[in-house]
């Protein structure tokens, strides 16, 4: 009977270490797999971390030429506002001028009805 228990043992232990060993190299193949996708994610990220450096660079200069284009406009709107103000006085005190000059002016006719006339 000890022999027949020694032998189940080493069967038993036999199934054991196939087990085992196929479970080693199933567990080898996805290490073998995730290395090599996190090696194409390691690589589309330096990509994309190149694009993106490139992308802020030309943003950058895009910003910088905005900007001095604005700073070069800013006289310009700033001497068409004070051509606006100064049209605004002058239609202003035109229209002072004509109001004050509107004074109704009155001609007597031969049948002497007076006849208003307004002048502009």
């Amino acid at each position: 009977m000890l022999e027949w228990s020694a032998a189940i043992a080493a069967v038993a232990f036999t199934i054991l270490v196939i087990y085992l060993i196929m479970t080693l190299r199933k567990v080898m193949a996805t290490l073998a797999e995730t290395k090599e996708t996190l090696s194409d994610a390691r690589t589309a990220v330096n990509g994309i971390t190149d694009e993106a450096e490139e992308l802020i660079h030309t943003a950058n200069q895009i910003s910088v030429d905005v900007k001095e284009k604005m700073e070069a406009v800013d006289p310009l709107i700033e001497s068409a506002h004070d051509i606006g103000d100064m049209i605004h006085d002058v239609t202003s005190s035109m229209k002072r001028t004509a109001l004050q000059k509107n004074n109704r002016k009155t001609i007597h006719t031969q049948e002497s009805k007076p006849v208003q006339i307004k002048l502009k």
